[in-house]
């Protein structure tokens, strides 16, 4: 068993500002990546600054970050670190400036085309990476991924490097604090996917699978609150944000499986939110896994606090809300594009395309 986090993981009402001296360790000069307005509302932006002037550390910001980044704004950050001659990059957001954070830092000390990107082989150092999360979701603020979108493969490519793991985390909740309904129950489904396929992964070990299951009890007692969209203080925000965090070290130990390959098209094709598009697929996703495995989904279902799959469902179409229709044609293609992913091989039951299209049709039937 191996088990790697060479993250330093700081969580409280504000630790960033109290823990400005970890920026001096870390460089000299700093990029910040981040999306155009959420940052800034949320106080996260300006807590930054304030804490890099403090240890007199000038920073360049890189706010063009849209939702399921592509490789060609990660390229941008990249020239904007080169021009300025930054040696430190810090990612502030939900997932897709994290992960933009972290592809930025490879492509600003490698020059590289896209193929040679997701092959991981870099032959110089990437800079070092600080994240900020201020969702509770993606957790890449403790993983070794970030995950682009490839126009090429019409789906999401990873980079995928130790050296890509941030040196420092800085979790605050007060930044969650005025995310909307609908994003705060998108991004703790995403966490729930991270949790539940690691503990259903190939990939598990002892260790992930206690932190995937105390993540998962986590996230089971608050999304009833979620499902009534009453009662979300910032005390539940902080469990929300420490589950997410949770499921974030489980996948960067396991991967994720077949849950995630199924989700990539409705994201890219359908335009469905990441979080909800894998909601949406989890209960079939279980069901496909339960003759075979029952004793691991009955674990999860009981951790979360149900008896069984068709409870959990019925939160699950709580949460995600009105779906999308899919066709036959694009089950089929979306099918053979998840067939093709490279965490297919960690899932418990490996899939054939039929047990994917099936899933697929099942979980939006209407």
């Amino acid at each position: 068993m191996t088990f790697y986090l060479p993250t330093k993981i700081i969580i409280g009402r504000n630790c960033i500002r109290e823990n400005a001296s970890l920026f001096s360790a870390l460089g000299t000069r700093a990029l910040v990546v981040t999306g155009k307005r959420s940052a800034k509302s949320n106080g996260a932006e300006r807590d930054v600054r304030r804490a890099l002037e403090e240890r007199s550390i000038p920073a360049v910001i890189f706010d063009r970050v849209e939702s399921n980044p592509s490789i060609t704004v990660a390229r941008a950050a990249a020239d904007l670190a080169r021009e300025v001659g930054v040696d430190l990059v810090i990612g502030i957001g939900g997932g897709s400036p994290l992960d933009a954070a972290k592809v930025a830092a490879v492509l600003a000390t490698n020059g590289i085309d896209d193929d040679t990107l997701f092959s991981n082989a870099f032959a110089q150092k990437p800079l070092p990476v600080v994240a900020v999360p201020t969702t509770a979701g993606t957790g890449s603020e403790v993983t070794q991924y970030a995950m682009m979108t490839n126009d090429r493969i019409r789906s999401k490519s990873f980079v995928i490097s130790d050296d890509i793991m941030p040196r420092v985390a800085f979790l605050d909740a007060a930044y969650t604090e005025n995310l909307p309904l609908p994003v705060t129950r998108n991004t703790a489904l995403d966490a729930l996917s991270h949790a539940m396929e690691g503990y259903l992964s190939k990939r598990a070990t002892a260790m992930s699978s206690f932190i995937a299951l105390e993540s998962i009890g986590c996230l089971g007692r608050h999304l009833p609150l979620l499902r009534q969209g009453a009662g979300i203080d910032l005390n539940v925000r902080e469990q929300l944000l420490y589950a997410s965090l949770l499921a974030g070290v489980v996948i960067a130990q396991t991967g994720t499986t077949v849950l995630h390959a199924m989700g990539y098209s409705l994201t890219y094709f359908k335009k469905i939110e990441h979080g909800r598009a894998n909601g949406i697929l989890m209960g079939d996703y279980l069901q496909y896994l339960l003759p075979e495995h029952r004793e691991k989904v009955m674990t999860v279902l009981k951790t979360l606090g149900f008896s069984g799959i068709a409870d959990f469902k019925a939160l699950l179409n709580d949460l995600a809300g009105e779906k999308e229709t899919l066709t036959e044609e694009e089950i089929r293609s979306f099918s053979t594009i998840a067939m093709t992913a490279r965490n297919i091989p960690f899932t418990l039951k490996s899939p054939s395309r039929t047990d994917i299209e099936d899933m697929l049709r099942s979980s939006f039937r209407p």
